[in-house]
């Protein structure tokens, strides 16, 4: 048992996906799971397991922010030998070829967090998605008729920037979206051999302003959820 999921031996299943809203974990457990039945509750960050077409799935919050997806991805690899986690959360667009509700697939991620420059004392680690799953999401994309886009994100540490500016500098070489926590968890894959996967939804539109409600934003966002679900298990 771990210090901030508290789950048995057995109850978290070898496929995870991890949206950053523990009612967002709710919901995709109780709309696309079979028998789904919840194993947390520590802390409100919701953690459930159940089946998808037979195959056994776990849901499980992981907060806002790279710290807290950090600390439950190193306990889902660590202490339940998690295998694969695909992160399914939203993302605000940094260009004008993505729109609201689009899909993207990370196949990197860059940062502005000191968490990796401490990790390898100054050097610039590149965190990537793991090339299996980004394949697999495409082809489920695909196969759905839907249009993804693939390319980098940017995880950021304070959703609200002091400089903003920097974001768009981004864009200026080709970074599709902002989000909070991919860099971590493709870092973590990394370090203990396992499979990770960014999926967002553009929920915020940095360049028009438009946005998502609050509602939307947690039960909304079915494409990436079957896409990210056919990546994983399929």
């Amino acid at each position: 048992m771990s210090t901030h999921l508290g789950a048995s031996s057995g109850e978290i299943a070898p496929v995870v996906l991890l949206p950053g809203d523990p009612l967002r974990a709710r919901w995709i457990a109780e709309t696309f799971l079979d028998d789904a039945r919840c194993y947390t509750e520590v802390r409100g960050m919701l953690g459930f397991t159940g089946t998808w077409q037979g195959r056994p799935v776990s849901v499980q919050g992981s907060g806002m922010g790279q710290p807290s997806l950090a600390i439950y991805a190193h306990e889902l690899f660590t202490a339940y030998d998690v295998q694969t986690v695909v992160r399914v959360g939203s993302c605000g667009a940094l260009t004008e070829r993505l729109a609201i509700r689009d899909v993207v697939i990370g196949s990197g991620a860059c940062t502005d967090s000191a968490m990796n420059r401490i990790t390898f004392e100054g050097l610039d680690y590149a965190p990537v998605a793991d090339f299996g799953l980004l394949r697999g999401a495409v082809d489920a994309a695909e196969a759905r008729g839907t249009d993804v886009h693939v390319g980098l994100l940017f995880s950021i540490d304070s959703f609200y920037a002091a400089r903003p500016e920097l974001a768009a500098r981004m864009a200026d070489y080709g970074v599709l979206a902002v989000e909070m926590e991919a860099s971590a968890l493709y870092t973590l894959a990394a370090k203990h051999g396992r499979r990770a996967l960014a999926i967002c939804t553009v929920s915020d539109h940095i360049v028009t302003g438009e946005e998502t409600t609050v509602a939307e934003r947690e039960q909304t966002f079915g494409e990436m959820v079957e896409i990210a679900l056919a990546a994983a298990v399929g």
